[in-house]
């Protein structure tokens, strides 16, 4: 997810430790608290993205492939991240230091926090086509969720709405509050939200400021249930575009065996879904990737009508499901490029819809076929560069590895 979504997730966690601890009879330990609670929970809910220094240890694209959403972003590393967060806020922050020297509840109130900070990053990194692997070294397998657009403004309103209406100087709370419900409004005019969305999300905002007059905690917790009713409801709809996605490919091409659907969420939309589809041919030596768009509902949004800047596809004939590209490869070729090209190897360990055109290899899960993006490696031409350090390169397990050995 975006650091934004992580921040205000963070700052909710914090916020909601601090209301569950006693109240502090010292007003001022109290107000420190609460400064360091939020502090812990916005921060350990971005640690885990300090893996961007560690890019430049490769060249690109494979440092941000590899090593972004990397180690930081497994369990077993979050335990070093925890003890990073905890000492620096004991070193550089005398009240923090007071306050978990003195109070042992406060101080395993800021434990927890950090150490749930940490946990709900990587499960909110999970939710979109991304994907994570937080069971490193254990299990080195990529895991998505295919069910969130990695920047939801769901998250951004309800939370900063909940956030925002807590903030004690008025004016301060409420331009708080105008610049999260601005930005909705201005994704909907510049095309990337449609307008049942910014309804949708206007409502949203609604019931979490109704419910945060009532005082308490009422308006970040109705905020989180409106997040997590949308996680559920996104993954539904998911559940029920493969369905339709396999039924489709079914009628397409019969033989086909299916390896891999990833699924690409709109923002704020359940009704439309990007997807592709990566099959084999049952035995024949080759592999197909396709692309397509899918509206759930076409009597309220047809597919034509999905947003184009999200992989909608304008004019389109079909209402429910718009096949848009198709590109088939060799599995000799494939395998044979892997052993061959050093640079191309390291890139299959993050590519999950390979895309092989002109000595360019591309993830096509984040860009239009045929276009660039920030996975693109131009593999022809860096055919004769020196490979890699093997010790730079995480190993983490092949997306394609079905392609690689025919599982």
């Amino acid at each position: 997810m975006d650091n934004l979504t992580h921040s205000l997730v963070g700052l909710a966690l914090g916020e909601l430790a601090d209301r569950a601890l006693p109240a502090h009879p010292d007003p001022h330990q109290a107000r420190t608290r609460r400064r360091v609670l939020l502090a812990t929970g916005a921060l350990a809910s971005n640690f885990p993205d300090l893996d961007l220094m560690l890019t430049p240890l490769l060249a690109p694209p494979l440092g941000y492939l590899l090593h972004h959403r990397g180690h930081t972003h497994t369990l077993l590393y979050a335990l070093p991240q925890i003890a990073l967060l905890l000492g620096l806020l004991w070193l550089l922050w005398p009240g923090a230091r007071r306050l978990m020297r003195d109070d042992r509840t406060a101080r395993r109130a800021v434990l927890a926090t950090a150490a749930l900070g940490m946990v709900l990053h990587l499960s909110l990194d999970f939710l979109n086509v991304y994907g994570v692997h937080p069971f490193h070294p254990l299990d080195s397998r990529w895991l998505y969720g295919d069910m969130v657009f990695i920047i939801e403004p769901v998250f951004w309103t309800a939370l900063g709405v909940a956030l925002a209406l807590l903030v004690p100087n008025r004016v301060l709370r409420w331009l708080f509050a105008a610049l999260i419900l601005a930005a909705p409004v201005l994704f909907t005019y510049m095309g990337f939200l449609q307008w049942g969305s910014l309804a949708g999300l206007l409502t949203v905002a609604a019931v979490v400021a109704v419910m945060a007059r009532r005082g308490g905690s009422a308006g970040l917790v109705a905020a989180i249930v409106a997040c997590l009713g949308f996680i559920a409801v996104q993954g539904v709809a998911g559940h029920l575009a493969r369905e339709q996605i396999r039924s489709a490919l079914a009628q397409l091409e019969p033989g086909s065996r299916i390896l891999d659907m990833p699924l690409s969420a709109f923002p704020s939309n359940p009704l439309c879904w990007s997807f592709a589809v990566i099959s084999d041919n049952g035995g024949a030596g080759s592999y197909a990737v396709r692309i397509g768009a899918l509206s759930l509902a076409p009597g309220v949004s047809d597919v034509a009508a999905c947003p184009a800047r999200f992989g909608g596809e304008p004019g389109a004939a079909e209402r429910t499901l718009s096949w848009k590209y198709k590109e088939d490869g060799s599995l000799a070729g494939l395998r044979a490029l892997r052993q061959d090209n050093c640079h191309f190897d390291g890139w299959l360990r993050f590519a999950r819809v390979p895309s092989l055109i002109d000595g360019k290899a591309t993830d096509i899960r984040f860009s239009a076929p045929g276009a660039d993006n920030f996975s693109t490696l131009p593999y022809a031409e860096m055919a004769d560069r020196p490979c890699p350090a093997p010790a730079l390169v995480p190993q983490w397990e092949r997306p394609r590895q079905d392609l690689l050995d025919g599982r």
